[in-house]
């Protein structure tokens, strides 16, 4: 239940104890760093996770909780993508931003799981306040969960995909406890970018979740697996520099900061790209029984909306260079891209009719971007036919030089977070907060009503196209807010 404290702030019963959140400006409340399990350390760094303890008296929640163990992001992408450090053990947290934290108001709940190839991010990026998603009616919930090796190494004496138990673990705790803090357990909706779009849709694939949410959102991240070996391979170039078995039982008891250091070493050697070793989830018969982007077809009654960014690939080639480098490949790179995406002459062909005079690293990038993201999200989107499925495209570039509408750039228009300082690292200055409002009255909207204000895909035509010219009656954002108790 929900409750005022003497400080005035307010305080909602969960079911392992009182936490006390802030109520901000305009009046809604924010709980931050809530454990919904255990702290992962000891014999627990490479178990499933286990409930949290239970406490007495009441726990401060104004304050975001320890950051999962992760390695900084290479300078290049440092200065793009904020990624703060929060140092503790308890690193499996969870926030929520609530209008009305009290049980009866029964609202739509979205529960966030942020980006960051498995191996970098957390909760508590400026870019991921919920404040926006409260304002107007919706319960927020954002997640931290084990990266890396912590999270996705594979090993013969530990459970794989321990990241993804995490998020399944999170989501149970939202379907025990939502209620208190004013949301509908029934009304939960899933959404992530990049990694966070590819963990949503291993959690359309989790037999385990069944139950735990009834709509998703994947951007710019489709449902995928890697090669078993491939993940091996970083767990033993790991254990070569440590001079440890690959086990879970001899990466336990190796000091968190040589872990850290060594994984540090593995990463700078991967280029998931290209192809490669790389952290990442497995098909595993306990967890993620098949092709996850099988089963999320096969996920009947649950609305989804997918996107992606026009130009995706300049996030990951404009920092480092790989533009110039590709450019002066020229029809070489062009070559090897189609070898690399298994794409034919003729796909080349129409893409440079649809993109006169694109530059060889541009045709390289959309090359690259439809393999990973534009493909089989449409496979996706055109498999379903028990639920709709709605299908976007961002396209307003970055006031950065080179980087366009780039991968990420969305999100600070998504949260409706643009006047946060962050924002502007990809973004630029001068952002449009008119776009914003509109993208994030979109996700409003699909979270409320299961619709985000266009017609569902029917596996032909172009997609909503956000930041691009689009036909008015085409799109209509704006729904009843909630009437709150």
């Amino acid at each position: 239940m929900g409750t005022t404290g003497g400080s005035g702030r307010p305080r909602v019963r969960t079911g392992y104890g009182m936490v006390e959140g802030r109520t901000g400006p305009d009046g809604t409340a924010v709980f931050r760093g809530v454990p919904y399990a255990a702290p992962p350390v000891g014999a627990l760094r490479f178990a499933a996770p286990a409930p949290p303890a239970p406490w007495d008296g009441v726990r401060d929640a104004g304050a975001f909780g320890p950051t999962a163990p992760k390695v900084p992001y290479p300078q290049k992408f440092a200065a793009l993508l904020p990624d703060p450090e929060v140092p503790g053990d308890d690193c499996l947290n969870l926030n929520v931003w609530t209008p009305a934290p009290a049980p009866g108001a029964r609202l739509p709940v979205m529960v966030w799981f942020h980006g960051g190839a498995l191996t970098r991010g957390s909760s508590a990026v400026p870019v991921y306040d919920g404040s926006a998603f409260a304002r107007d009616g919706v319960v927020l919930v954002s997640v931290n969960y084990r990266l890396g090796v912590l999270g996705y190494g594979l090993f013969p004496d530990a459970p794989a995909n321990r990241g993804l138990l995490d998020q399944i673990s999170a989501l149970t705790w939202v379907r025990e406890n939502i209620e208190a803090f004013g949301g509908d357990p029934d009304r939960v909706t899933v959404f992530g970018e990049s990694a966070g779009a590819i963990s949503v849709g291993a959690l359309l694939g989790a037999p385990r979740t069944a139950g735990l949410f009834a709509q998703a959102v994947l951007q710019s991240g489709a449902p995928e697996v890697l090669p078993r070996d491939r993940v091996r391979t970083m767990v033993r170039r790991m254990a070569s520099l440590l001079k440890v078995p690959a086990t879970a039982q001899a990466f336990a008891a190796t000091a968190l900061p040589d872990l850290l250091a060594a994984q540090g070493a593995v990463l700078r050697r991967s280029s998931p790209l290209v192809g490669g070793p790389a952290f990442g989830l497995v098909v595993d018969p306990d967890t993620l029984p098949g092709d996850p982007l099988e089963a999320a077809a096969a996920r009947h009654g649950v609305p989804l909306l997918l996107g992606w960014t026009t130009e995706e690939y300049r996030l990951w080639l404009a920092p480092t260079g790989g533009m110039k480098l590709l450019d002066r490949l020229g029809p070489l790179a062009v070559a090897l891209a189609r070898a690399r995406t298994g794409k034919d002459r003729a796909a080349v062909r129409e893409l440079r009719a649809a993109r006169p005079g694109a530059s060889p690293a541009e045709l390289v990038g959309h090359l690259l971007t439809d393999r990973m993201l534009r493909d089989p999200l449409r496979r996706l989107a055109g498999s379903r036919r028990t639920a709709s499925s709605f299908l976007y495209e961002f396209g307003w570039p970055s006031g950065l030089p080179g980087l366009g509408s780039c991968h990420a750039l969305e999100l600070g228009f998504v949260f409706d977070t643009l006047d946060v300082p962050e924002s502007s690292w990809l973004a630029g200055p001068d952002a449009p907060q008119e776009l914003a409002d509109r993208m994030h009255a979109a996700w409003v909207r699909f979270a409320v009503t299961g619709n985000p204000g266009w017609a569902a895909w029917d596996g032909n035509g172009p997609p909503m196209v956000f930041g691009g010219p689009q036909p008015e009656e085409a799109f209509e954002p704006a729904v009843t807010p909630p009437v709150l108790p």
